[in-house]
This record gives structure tokens, C-alpha cells and sequence, in this order.
């Protein structure tokens, strides 16, 4: 039978408390950045709300990055390939990958970008 110590002899444990946004939003505008190494976790994630058009350049990163739409529609671009994804959807590139997203819907795309890794690494696309 496993137990847990929750005197203080076992040490003192960090207490949860919530990040607020205008903490970790980039610069004026409506995305949020969080890297997890700051607050002791080990994902970071981008909340990006962008308008139609909008979107990152291609990229890629040394781990996984998974993104969950949580309102609109996406075109993503993994690799090779190209597919639309819309609110409820959750799309994956593997490392190493060369990705990019762009709001391809008529309204605003809120969608949560979470990279694999307490620190955020990206390399961006040399431009054609």
C-alpha cells in the first residue's frame, strides 16, 4: 500500500496559482506565450487568436508540437501535406517537422499550440 505524507516533515510543496494572461501575452496583441521552465512545467504553449490570413511562417522544432482548435478553422501544413482542421480538432507534427498553420476560416481562430518541451526552440524557414 503506497501513502502520502502531507505533514510538514515532508517538505514544503509549491502551491498552485493561476498565471494571469496580460502575465505572458506578447506584447498588444491577443496571443499568449507560456513557457513552462518559468513555471515549473515541463510544456510550454502558445493561445493564439488571429484573423483570416494570419498564421506563423513554416517552422519546425526539436520535439512534437500538438495543437488543439479551440475555435475557427486552420489549414495546417505538416511535411508534405496539408489538411484543414476546425474547432473540436486536434492535429500533430513530429519533431523536426517543417509546419505552419493559417487561419483559413471567415472568423477568428483561437487555437492552443503545445510544444513538447519546457522551453520553447523554434527555427524558422529560410524565405524563397
Amino acid at each position: 500500500m503506497t501513502t502520502t505524507d502531507t505533514s510538514a516533515s515532508a517538505g514544503a510543496a509549491t502551491v498552485p496559482a493561476p498565471i494571469p494572461a496580460d502575465a505572458i501575452r506578447i506584447g498588444e496583441s491577443r496571443t499568449l506565450r507560456f513557457e513552462g521552465v518559468a513555471h515549473g512545467s515541463n510544456v510550454s504553449f502558445f493561445l493564439v487568436t488571429s484573423d483570416p490570413g494570419q498564421g506563423p511562417s513554416l517552422h519546425r522544432h526539436p520535439y512534437d508540437e500538438t495543437w488543439s482548435v479551440l475555435e475557427g478553422e486552420a489549414t495546417i501544413v505538416v511535411g508534405d501535406r496539408t489538411f484543414v482542421a476546425r474547432a473540436g480538432d486536434t492535429a500533430v507534427a513530429p519533431a523536426d517537422t517543417w509546419h505552419r498553420f493559417t487561419n483559413s476560416g471567415t472568423g477568428t481562430l483561437r487555437i492552443v499550440c503545445i510544444h513538447a518541451s519546457p522551453v520553447m526552440i523554434q527555427e524558422f524557414a529560410p524565405e524563397a
